[in-house]
């Protein structure tokens, strides 16, 4: 498999869908808007999206199976598994907050190997293969080299429509707070792990994410120097719906921090 020229034609299909996300935005009717559940809206933008990107993956690889988020295929590959966000961050994409990303991740026998973030608005493409580095649009990325919690800048996301550990997290924001630079919301946890990958953030943390919103950043984190994890310390974050990403310099004194609350 030559995983470098299969991203390449990955970060090709990320940036067609793109265009398409672009264009809808102008005009979007808010009418268009479905609710799945509690604060979790759809629109026919994310599942034209989607079906855009299962088609032209499929090409590429036409025996693997497929998990995303609006399920508009159902299909289960051997080896190999594409894992899709096709806008991740719809509520900023309703709300018409230009800040909001394709997430594309391919798992072999369910490890990745590719990963793909393409924030839409801002033009960057984040992306990661097996056997090279991470990059931002075709530059090479690091995550941050700082030391110390209370110069870093850090990204989180909030509860939405899953309240039963709000009051922790809350005091778990408020102990941040008070140890960190700074505390960031943007609204798309693929752009959180781009970002901390790049080094703009040097930590990102939420619980309750799915394997779609986050496959493909952290193995860019990854790819960039940094780590992943979940609240505990271990390495099982997509099947403990909760994730770490850090420097890897800053990961004891987070991680001791959030063990206070978890």
């Amino acid at each position: 498999m030559n995983y470098e020229l299969l991203c390449a034609k990955v970060i090709a299909i990320a940036r067609l869908t793109g265009n398409f996300i672009r264009k809808e935005s102008m005009n979007f009717d808010e009418n268009a808007i479905e609710l799945k559940g509690l604060n979790d809206l759809v629109s026919y933008v994310d599942k034209n999206a989607e079906k855009q990107l299962v088609r032209n993956l499929s090409k590429l690889l036409p025996e693997a199976g497929f998990i995303t988020e609006e399920k508009t295929i159902n299909k289960t590959g051997e080896v190999y598994d594409w894992i899709i966000d096709p806008l991740d961050g719809t509520t900023n994409f309703i709300h018409g907050i230009p800040t909001y990303s394709i997430s594309i991740a391919l798992y072999e026998h369910n490890l990745p190997v590719i990963g793909v973030v393409y924030e839409i608005n801002r033009g960057e493409m984040f992306s990661a293969y097996h056997g090279g580095g991470a990059y931002l649009n075709n530059k090479e990325i690091q995550v941050s080299r700082r030391t110390q919690l209370s110069d870093c800048l850090l990204a989180t996301g909030f509860p939405y429509h899953n309240f039963e550990k709000q009051a922790q997290y809350m005091n778990l924001f408020a102990d941040m707070m008070r140890k960190c630079h700074g505390l960031r919301r943007i609204g798309s946890a693929a752009v959180d792990l781009a970002y901390v990958a790049c080094g703009r953030f040097d930590a990102f943390f939420e619980y309750n994410l799915n394997s779609w919103d986050v496959a493909a950043g952290a193995y860019i984190v990854q790819q960039a120097g940094g780590q992943i994890f979940n609240f505990e310390g271990g390495a099982e974050f997509i099947e403990k719906r909760e994730i770490l990403a850090t420097n890897a310099k800053v990961t004891g004194e987070i991680v001791a921090t959030i063990k206070q609350y978890f």
